[in-house]
Order: structure tokens, then sequence, then C-alpha cells
């Protein structure tokens, strides 16, 4: 986009991102949540940024542990392992402190996230996905609530498995640090933006690990220590070009 349309401007490639939105939700879809992208140094480093981007979650692209996946609802499909966070309250202050979002938190859940582009070859700078919702695709929740307290998520390993085969491992601390430095980042932008995090609301917090193509026929296992194991497969039926 920003060669197509001369994008150049984070503020312009948010409205961008806003009017799509708008178009998604008058046509009947449902928000369930937000993202934050490119948290992780080495996601960052296979994109060509140096900062964080975010987006917005829809319901029809929302998927269970165990479910399978129509890979032709995507473009140029990757998948990403992180931690994702349910709100019990949202949060409203720009300034919000890390005592207000652990607070406002419900539960943490493991999450692949299926991030897709509409740029080709994802030849991408800041400026397109951010305009293009954050390379949001979809994603799929664990079945494993937990609550904060007792969970070491700045030292969390992950694992995460193609077709059984190891393609992406992390720590909770390969994003921003923590998951919740992250989170925090998210909710804070939010609000400045005057569309504040709500409660109910999904938070997917961003990689802890290399992000990965995704084929049709394939079987993603997650592992992140104190959940359990979330699997999602994808259909055999061709990639939409």
């Amino acid at each position: 986009m920003r060669e197509s349309h001369g994008l150049a401007r984070l503020e312009d490639a948010q409205a961008v991102q806003d009017g799509v939105t708008a178009r998604g939700l008058a046509a009947g879809r449902r928000l369930v949540g937000r993202k934050i992208g490119l948290t992780s140094a080495a996601v960052q480093a296979q994109m060509g940024v140096d900062q964080p981007d975010y987006g917005v979650l829809w319901a029809d692209y929302a998927f269970s542990s165990g479910d399978e996946v129509a890979i032709s609802r995507f473009m140029q499909p990757r998948a990403e392992g992180e931690i994702a966070f349910v709100m019990e309250r949202g949060i409203e202050d720009p300034a919000a402190s890390m005592t207000d979002l652990i607070g406002a938190i419900a539960y943490a859940l493991p999450a692949i996230e299926i991030v897709d582009s509409a740029i080709a070859d994802w030849n991408i700078g800041l400026v397109d996905t951010i305009a293009d919702n954050a390379s949001g695709g979809g994603f799929a929740l664990g079945s494993s609530p937990r609550a904060l307290a007792g969970l070491d998520l700045r030292l969390a390993g992950m694992m995460m498995t193609r077709n059984g085969r190891t393609v992406s491992t992390g720590l909770g601390a390969a994003c921003m640090g923590h998951p919740l430095n992250a989170t925090l980042w998210l909710v804070r932008k939010m609000a400045s933006l005057g569309r504040p995090v709500a409660a109910g609301d999904v938070i997917l917090s961003g990689a802890l690990g290399p992000v990965v193509p995704v084929s049709g026929g394939d079987v993603f296992s997650l592992e992140i220590m104190g959940f359990e194991p979330l699997q999602i497969a994808f259909d055999t039926g061709d990639q939409a070009q």
C-alpha cells in the first residue's frame, strides 16, 4: 500500500484500517478484541520493521482448539504462538498502569494467531501492515484458561510444531520482555486513539517466537508452559490467490 496507494504516514494507514473496520461492522461483522503484532525482535526482523503494530479481531475468524480451518479463507497464511488475555473490565485511561491492567484481566489462554497479508510476497512496511489490520487473519484459542496468579509468563517456554516437527520456539520474554508489557502498550494505544479495549475483549499479546508458513493439510500444535496444548488443522483446499 505504501507503493500502490502512496501511504507514508502512520495516521493515513490507521485511517485505512479504520475505514475497512467500519465497512466490516456495517456489513454485520462483530468485533471480539484487539491484537498487537510485531512484538518479537525475531518477527520484526522477519518483517523488516522496528516497532509494534495493532489491529482488530473478528468473531467470524475466531477458532478453538481442535478445529479444522478452511485454508481457502486466507491469502498467504502464517502461524505464530502467543498468549491471549480476556478482559474482565475495559481500560479507557491512556496512562493506565500495569496494576490497572493486571486487575482488569480475567484470565490468560494459549493462542495461535493466523496472520495473513494482502501485500504480495509479504513485502510489507509498518504502514502496510497497519492499513492491512496488522496482518490479522484469524486466531485460535486454547481451552485451558488460567488466572495470572501463579503463572510466570516471562519465562514461559513456547514450542509450536507443524505436522509433528518443531518449527517455532520461544519465551514470554521475547514479547517486549513480557506479554503483559505488550498488552499494556496496546491498551494505552487504543485508549489514546479513542477506541479503548472493553470488558470481554480478547487481546492477542504478540508472538513468542518466529512466525511460520501454513499450507493446506498442515496440523499445528502449540505448547506453552502452564497451559494445556492447543491444536488446529487446516484443510487441504486450494489457497486463494
